[in-house]
């Protein structure tokens, strides 16, 4: 691709692109990350890089930003070579970036974040004194106002995001670099986030944006490049294109986006909670008053920006965290501060768990597959009934007909877990706790590092699952995902329920409110 001009985003003709990689190659080892990579963004453009995870996108930016050094190839910026062996290259000749997890220190005020490192005069007074006029020059050029002397941890999450980006504005950046940008905000800070970069596109700066999620290309980008196994496979305008092409491109076969959804009736209450409040070693609320019921047969979401009390209140659910206050009712046995159960007791209850993070506590990854796909229930032995103690035969039989079931590659139980690749290492977790045929299941990011394709599979299992008269507990901060699956939402915000809806009654825009704290809604039931 070598679209050298652009007409509606405030450039002018003939100018030379923003950024040009030439025949970039990097290799780990024995892993070739990328190979032969050949890219041009025009400046005063937004340019998107999709790709499914292992694709070679993290390292391609990371050699961009100075991060990583190339095997060989070459790198132009605006038409000069440069050789980029730092992020303080990097700065130098233009580029910033804004990281996934932010790099702000959270006592610090934004005018201290913005310049450290980068006083620019002998004292910091002085230094301080410029920078805020500077700054405003920035804030007010960019539409990106924010109060400089907030403490950065008073800050929502949204503005601190802008802080990042007026750190990269006020260091000279010209290309600015966007890794999963929009995986902390709510929809309303990803509304903003957008008007943000259009305002940046339009003074010429060029925004490159690393992002899995296929609407915010479509939404926001004027080109888009897909990258697969290393490699880069397309170049493509935009408004030529659509995400279901896009995410044949990453897989190289077509995708279903979006499972069909069928409402079914709900059964009876599985699974009640009430009043469950939780603290941290420090004092700090992580769980308040906590209230809802599940019912058989339905897929009850959770939504919540990361870091709202979700992976709190599935430890809890799960045993293995107590509750503090409260008591959460299974069928007839009463878990609580003076009665709580350990995991192994929580799973005799007919609970399975897939946890958030599945190489913390999904997998033993020096584990072959077979040993993996047993643990949590050794005692139980295979679906065969015999015990993994008594039987290794039968675990590697049973691990098979997993892998067979569940599409696992390669299919081979004698595998470390470690060497399958992170999609399928979740389908590891996820067909042993599907196959132990659970009365409740609780999910936590299901699809989280997965790619498009083993997605559109596990979306079907659950629905599956829940068609058998399973109750599912969904907690994601993928809010398509919520709003593709669930059956009723609860929406989380600093440890507490923001209210319940049912699935007719969410829309992005009203759960959106709900995730900031700004609006609540009175809980919707299932009639019984």
């Amino acid at each position: 691709m070598a679209n050298h001009t652009y007409s509606d985003t405030g450039g002018a003709e003939n100018v030379p692109p923003a950024i040009v990689l030439n025949h970039i190659s990097k290799s780990f080892g024995a892993v070739q990350a990328n190979r032969d990579i050949h890219l041009d963004v025009a400046a005063g453009t937004i340019h998107g890089i999709v790709g499914e995870n292992g694709a070679g996108k993290s390292t391609l930016v990371s050699i961009l930003y100075g991060f990583y050094t190339a095997d060989q190839g070459e790198i132009e910026i605006f038409g000069q070579p440069v050789t980029l062996r730092s992020t303080a290259d990097a700065i130098a000749s233009g580029i910033g970036m804004v990281h996934q997890h932010f790099m702000l220190v959270p006592n610090f005020t934004v005018l201290e974040n913005i310049i450290l490192g980068h006083e620019g005069a002998d004292s910091l007074s002085a230094g301080l004194e410029k920078a805020t006029s500077r700054l405003q020059e920035i804030a007010d050029k960019y539409g990106l106002q924010v109060d400089l002397h907030a403490t950065v941890q008073d800050l929502a999450v949204g503005l601190q995001q802008r802080v990042e980006i007026l750190k990269a504005l006020y260091r000279g950046a010209k290309i600015l670099i966007l890794d999963e940008p929009t995986g902390v905000l709510t929809p309303q800070e990803t509304e903003q986030l957008f008007e943000i970069l259009k305002a940046l596109r339009a003074q010429g700066v060029t925004i490159l944006l690393i992002t899995h999620k296929l609407k915010e290309i479509m939404a926001v980008t004027d080109n888009v490049s897909v990258m697969r196994s290393g490699e880069m496979v397309a170049h493509l305008d935009t408004a030529d294109t659509s995400a279901e092409k896009l995410a044949e491109l990453m897989v190289g076969r077509p995708v279903l986006l979006a499972v069909g959804y069928e409402g079914r009736q709900a059964g009876d209450i599985c699974l009640q909670v009430n009043g469950l409040c939780l603290r941290d070693e420090s004092g700090k609320t992580c769980l308040h008053d906590i209230c809802f019921e599940v019912r058989r047969g339905e897929i009850f979401g959770i939504a919540g920006v990361s870091g709202n009390g979700q992976s709190e209140l599935l430890e809890v659910l799960a045993g293995i965290t107590a509750p503090q206050e409260g008591r959460i009712q299974i069928g007839t046995a009463e878990i609580s501060a003076k009665t709580p159960l350990s995991p192994a007791g929580i799973k005799e209850l007919g609970v399975a768990h897939i946890p958030e993070d599945r190489h913390a506590m999904g997998l033993v990854l020096p584990f072959s597959a077979a040993e993996s796909a047993m643990l949590g229930y050794e005692e139980r032995g295979t679906a065969t009934g015999s015990s993994v103690f008594l039987s290794p035969e039968a675990t590697t039989r049973h691990c098979q007909k997993l892998m067979t079931d569940f599409d696992i590659r390669p299919a081979d139980p004698r595998l470390k877990s470690n060497l399958f690749s992170g999609g399928n290492q979740q389908k590891i977790v996820v067909a042993r706790e599907i196959s132990a045929q659970p009365d409740i299941l609780l999910v936590g990011q299901p699809t989280r590092g997965v790619d498009i394709g083993a997605i559109e599979f596990i979306h079907k299992q659950l629905l599956g699952l829940r068609d058998r008269g399973c109750a599912v507990i969904l907690v994601s901060v993928e809010l398509d995902e919520i709003l593709t699956l669930s059956d009723r939402i609860m929406v989380m915000n600093a440890g507490q329920n923001m209210g319940i809806l049912k699935r007719q009654e969410a829309d992005i825009q009203k759960i959106g409110r709900m995730m900031a704290g700004i609006e609540h809604h009175a809980p919707s039931q299932v009639p019984a």
